[in-house]
């Protein structure tokens, strides 16, 4: 009885897939040949540098309309620019020649510093709940939508809504002026904080975490003072926000005033507020304080915007360098 042997079976021969491509009537490539852009790739170069195009012609003329504006309302706003529009009260009337913007510049630095004082500690407090305690659930989802749509409501429904909480049966007041831009703060610091804490490198977290320190002691003492910078730019830059609202301050606190206050309890005096009047009058010297009015408004909120940017720069290479 004869035995057969156990051999394996020969590996078929291996099959060149530039022989293969030619006995399909494909074009054979000569793998000497240097490599050629194909057609797909030329339309995906095109693409691309037509998109580049267009971000820099759209960024440009962002750039070119933000430069008219101001350039518009320095060139309105020189003949009545001084000292003493800065320091003195405006007259009685308002077409009356002279004058100044010193209770409207007072009414709003009060107005928006108390609404900066209910909206801040607020906002950094959702803030570090969404980062640091929601662990991305539902709720947190729920947080952060709400807050997109609170940052999408018209300024001027806040208005009508603190206009009917606030205002109607007691009177206008700067505290209810305050409260309507604290609305409107509220979002814009709650969510540039939260993107600050996530740049948080998470290892500082995991070793204060190895080391048994608490959770509260922790962002207490390692997370929020790594942030710091970038919590005070949030800050800086809804403040900017908020000193150029003028829809909610026409329902609580649009008053005209010839003398300096910052009584909260009362109506006061502001910027948006006078720039607005000034410029429904029929006077020319109305219309000149009213461009005075908007170039001091423009100057701080540019000011105030450049400012905190670079800030934030500073504290993001901070925290990832």
């Amino acid at each position: 009885m004869s035995t057969v042997a156990n051999t394996p079976a020969p590996a078929p021969p291996e099959k060149d897939p530039i022989a293969a491509l030619g006995a399909l009537g494909g074009e054979r490539p000569d793998p000497s040949a240097p490599l050629t852009p194909s057609r797909s790739l030329r339309r995906r170069e095109l693409f691309s540098h037509a998109m580049e195009g267009g971000q820099i012609a759209a960024a440009l003329i962002a750039l070119a309309v933000l430069g008219i504006v101001v350039y518009s309302v320095v060139q309105h706003a020189a003949g009545v620019l001084s000292l003493n529009f800065l320091t003195s009260n405006p007259p009685i009337q308002v077409e009356s020649p002279g004058g100044g913007i010193a209770p409207e510049i007072v009414g709003t630095a009060v107005i928006v510093g108390l609404a900066t004082a209910i909206a801040a500690p607020v906002g950094v407090l959702i803030a570090i709940y969404l980062t640091e305690f929601a662990g991305g659930g539902r709720i947190a989802g729920g947080v952060e939508l709400a807050l997109d749509l609170l940052n999408g409501t018209p300024t001027i429904i806040i208005g009508l809504f603190i206009f009917g909480l606030l205002v109607a049966g007691g009177g206008q007041s700067a505290w209810a002026g305050s409260v309507a831009l604290s609305i409107v703060m509220l979002p814009l610091i709650a969510r540039a904080v939260q993107e600050v804490l996530l740049l948080v490198p998470r290892g500082m977290r995991e070793g204060a975490d190895a080391l048994g320190v608490s959770r509260w002691r922790s962002l207490r003492g390692i997370v929020l003072p790594s942030a710091l910078g970038g919590i005070v730019t949030a800050t800086i830059l809804a403040m900017a926000r908020a000193a150029g609202e003028t829809a909610p301050l026409i329902f609580t606190t649009s008053v005209f005033a010839e003398t300096v206050s910052a009584n909260v309890r009362t109506a006061l005096p502001n910027i948006p507020i006078y720039i607005y009047s000034a410029s429904e009058s029929a006077s020319q010297y109305g219309f000149e304080r009213a461009w005075g009015a908007a170039f001091v408004l423009l100057a701080v909120i540019l000011t105030a915007s450049l400012g905190a940017r670079a800030l934030l720069a500073r504290s993001r290479r901070k925290l990832t360098g």
